[in-house]
């Protein structure tokens, strides 16, 4: 890799790419569910639709209630998400690594703002990171180039060039949010992309895991 093309700064996704909180996930959802006299999703069918941020999904999945179901879920959400909150393998080092080597590093979520920073305190991993930006910090939340501009306007890592940063996720929502930002989308995932599979945001680069990512990163 040119360094013309290599990074000089990486934003992640949070869930699902660095850490594993879909059981306190699953369990907030399940209690909204079930107060607003809905079917509560299987964990399968969590995994599976939880992309948006909460203003942007629930008024599509509840409704005149919208409001309500944020209450429940946040309410139950913060009750055990830190005890329930697990690293994926190699996020740590990954974290840490970056951080050491010089990159700008930091988070974009479409987890609640207070709750993400809560999250990224409790694993020590906030000292390494120059941004991390939630859902309800900016005026929109990922897919919307809004947030990318929020996290970069004034900070600590405005003087990235959108060209060498990568946006780092495991779903469309964040390749979307990648181009839709100026920025470098980067798939983490174990499986690669399937043919057609993010059509308009194709990956610039996949990785299955975070390990493989920074072991590219320090070899090139």
């Amino acid at each position: 890799m040119s360094d013309a093309a290599r990074p000089r700064g990486l934003l992640f996704d949070w869930d699902n790419t660095l850490v594993d909180s879909w059981a306190a996930i699953h369990h907030a959802l399940r209690v909204t569910f079930e107060a607003l006299g809905h079917r509560p999703w299987s964990f399968e069918e969590t995994k599976a639709n939880v992309r948006k941020s909460a203003r942007e999904a629930f008024p599509e999945l509840f409704g005149a209630e919208a409001a309500r179901a944020t209450e429940i879920f946040y309410d139950t959400f913060a009750q055990d998400h830190l005890e329930s909150l697990t690293p994926l393998p190699g996020a740590h080092d990954l974290i840490v690594g970056l951080a050491q080597e010089g990159y700008a590093v930091g988070v974009i979520s479409n987890k609640q703002g207070q709750l993400l920073r809560a999250e990224a305190a409790a694993l020590g991993w906030d000292r390494h990171l120059m941004a991390v930006v939630g859902a309800n910090d900016a005026v929109r939340d990922k897919p919307d180039p809004a947030v990318v501009d929020y996290t970069l306007a004034g900070g600590p890592m405005a003087d990235v060039e959108r060209g060498r940063l990568w946006f780092v996720g495991d779903t469309d929502i964040d390749l979307a949010c990648a181009h839709n930002g100026g920025c470098v989308p980067v798939l983490l995932r174990e499986t690669p992309p399937a043919a057609g599979e993010f059509e308009g945001c194709a990956p610039a680069q996949h990785f299955p895991n975070c390990g493989a990512l920074l072991a590219y990163l320090r070899a090139h």
